[in-house]
């Protein structure tokens, strides 16, 4: 029903919109701006037959008072973030108060009770800052996750629901002196900037920076490093890491620890005021270890509270672990792994929550040109949608696969499994166990021919996509590390890596049945098959 009344100011005062009456069980309340003058969104717990034009004004200045902090406090009912269904529009008189241009949103005119309840966002998109963005585009998730994945913001001339490519080197500038948004892409570029608030926005940070590869992000990172720098970081590395480092410490003049950082108190023996930065993987690769990243950055932040506490989150996403809440300063990853879930583009994210740090690590992006390019951040973006959906049926087959060969006596390293000694750690900080996973054979000759009779599973570095992939870490992405560094980090040379994609469940297990028998690893019996006393020993 539409009931239109005249109030004091000699304006259409309400223009209420309503459907059945609902229980008061039931009642809810949202309000926010919808793009036209001041628009309200009421749940009502009245007869909508029943009111008149006193009960319309009447509503109006409820409406009003309930953008009071306090009475939102009381009624639990009138938790924005609550899903509405019986909505009705209340429309408010337009007073200077009200932005004169139509766009909804309050001027600098309106009271401070409706400019906590009405913060001043830009409903239309219209103020995409340069890239990379300085904030999160509303300061952390409304939704959740899986939600907050898919839902982008912001709109461009012809309102195209994907965020188009602006493959373009230069922008024209409005005058002789510049004055434009962007001017080269290499120093910013509106699809980048898109998919550098939307990070942020899922990583629960206040900037994201968007680099052209996982170890660009790192070494973006450890340029804030000076000679002399101390380096506390783990003892089973990304084999790529562990390169860096070592070349950082060769010629940079930076000492680097490698510790086991699964023992706290091992890396707090090391921990000094020359502390710089530290430098944490979890779960390790590819040993699936687990690291207390709040202890660890308790203990740093109180030896030196300068210390940059960084969290390589590769192996999990931000879909299963949010570092930054549990006390990182910096978070980096491969966005070329889960993020993108396809291995088309190669995309490496950094994000923090210190503006100041944000605008440091920017300058040497935009210094050496190492950001992404817009056709890769349009493809980023898109990977991201589906993350929710790749990582379910990912993880799902993991714990099949961990268990399955759990089962048949190998030593498997997988943190969804009980028999993982940091299995409780791990879920304390995790949402989930991730899609990779590690076991022994005991013989490297048996584990090289098991990766070589594997048919579905394809024999690759990396992870994340949704094709599966097997390897022997110690030959392939860990094969940087000489084999005496791998031996006194107990780095097995047998291991195999799986990491897990979207394929059937069965089919994966049926193929890596197979693979084992043909090489050897199991004895089949009329009872089925085991491991050989190699892989268990």
């Amino acid at each position: 029903m539409l009931h239109k009344t005249t109030n004091h100011f000699g304006t259409s005062a309400c223009q209420i919109t309503s459907s059945w009456f609902c229980p008061i069980s039931d009642l809810r309340r949202r309000s926010h701006s919808i793009g036209r003058p001041g628009i309200l969104q009421v749940r009502h717990f009245f007869d909508p037959y029943s009111f008149s034009s006193d009960l319309s004004i009447f509503l109006l200045f409820l409406c009003i008072a309930c953008c009071s902090s306090d009475i939102q406090q009381s009624l639990p009912f009138l938790d924005p973030r609550t899903p509405f269904r019986h909505l009705h529009t209340v429309s408010l008189p337009r007073t200077t108060a009200m932005s004169a241009s139509g766009s909804g949103v309050p001027n600098a005119g309106i009271s401070s009770s409706l400019k906590k309840q009405f913060p001043q966002i830009d409903l239309q998109g219209n103020d995409l800052p340069p890239s990379p963005a300085p904030s999160s585009p509303h300061a952390g998730r409304r939704y959740n996750i899986a939600t907050e994945l898919v839902f982008t913001e912001g709109n461009d001339q012809y309102n195209a629901s994907s965020v188009p490519i602006y493959q373009s080197a230069t922008f024209k500038q409005t005058s002789g002196g510049g004055g434009g948004e962007y001017d080269y892409t290499r120093s910013g570029n509106p699809t980048r900037t898109h998919l550098e608030r939307h990070l942020a926005k899922i990583m629960s940070a206040q900037r994201a920076l968007v680099v052209s590869s996982g170890m660009a992000a790192l070494d973006v990172i450890t340029r804030l490093l000076r000679p002399g720098d101390e380096v506390v970081t783990g003892d089973d590395l990304y084999g790529g890491t562990n390169r860096l480092l070592k070349y950082l410490s060769t010629n940079g003049g930076i000492v680097v620890h490698h510790v086991d950082t699964t023992q706290v108190e091992k890396v707090a023996e090391v921990l000094s005021s020359k502390t710089t930065m530290v430098l944490l993987e979890t779960p390790t690769n590819p040993l699936i270890k687990i690291v207390d990243i709040a202890r660890i950055a308790a203990a740093a932040h109180e030896a030196n509270p300068a210390c940059l506490v960084s969290v390589d989150n590769t192996m999990m996403s931000p879909l299963l672990l949010s570092p930054l809440e549990l006390g990182a300063d910096v978070v980096y990853e491969s966005g070329t792994k889960y993020l993108s879930g396809h291995h088309d583009l190669m995309a490496g994210v950094i994000a923090v929550n210190d503006l100041a740090l944000g605008e440091r690590l920017y300058f040497p992006i935009n210094a050496s040109g190492c950001g992404l390019s817009p056709f890769d951040s349009w493809l980023l973006l898109r990977g991201v949608k589906t993350l929710k959906v790749r990582m379910d049926q990912q993880q799902s087959n993991a714990q099949r696969i961990a268990e399955f060969l759990e089962s048949h006596g190998f030593k498997v390293r997988y943190p969804g499994l009980r028999s993982h000694p940091q299995y409780e750690l791990h879920n304390s900080m995790a949402r989930g166990a991730g899609a990779v996973l590690s076991f022994e054979t005991g013989d490297v000759n048996i584990s090289e021919r098991i990766v070589e009779s594997a048919k579905i599973w394809a024999i690759s570095v990396s992870f994340g996509c949704v094709n599966s992939l097997i390897s022997m870490p110690c030959r392939m992405s860990h094969a940087s590390i000489d084999a005496k560094t791998r031996a006194e980090r107990a780095l097995p040379e047998d291991l195999i890596r799986l990491c897990v994609g979207i394929e059937d469940a069965d089919d994966l297990i049926d193929d890596l049945r197979r693979a084992l028998v043909q090489a050897g690893a199991v004895n089949v019996t009329l009872d089925g098959f085991e491991a050989n006393s190699a892989s268990t020993a």
